[in-house]
């Protein structure tokens, strides 16, 4: 049976950004598409499982490790599970991004909450 899950129901509120948890639309992956402004982007956190990223837009500078990475449009980046991780719109414009994650239910652990 085809659905179609309408974006305004997964909009988080007060955002331009769609967070899908497959858990409850019977996919075994979720995902946030990102819609951020320059400077805008998550602080340091990690995952059970493997994200993958899809630059749609723009530019995400992306922290993984100790390490960072300058992802366009067009470009595909992987982080292994429990790894921290984060990234900022590093661009001049908007930065779409599909934020795959491995899991039909996201867990976060935030490492500014977790280890201070």
């Amino acid at each position: 049976m085809a659905a179609v899950v309408p974006a305004d129901t997964i909009r988080i509120p007060g955002s331009r950004t769609l967070r899908f948890e497959g858990r409850h639309h019977g996919s075994g992956v979720s995902f946030f598409l990102v819609t951020n402004d320059p400077g805008q982007g998550p602080d340091l956190h990690r995952h059970p499982y493997t994200e993958t990223w899809s630059v749609l837009e723009g530019e995400a500078t992306i922290r993984v490790g100790d390490e960072s990475v300058v992802a366009r449009a067009g470009d595909t980046a992987v982080v292994g599970p429990d790894v921290w991780h984060g990234f900022t719109n590093t661009g001049t414009g908007v930065l779409r991004m599909m934020c795959i994650h491995a899991s039909a239910m996201m867990i976060q652990e935030n490492k500014s909450e977790e280890h201070r």
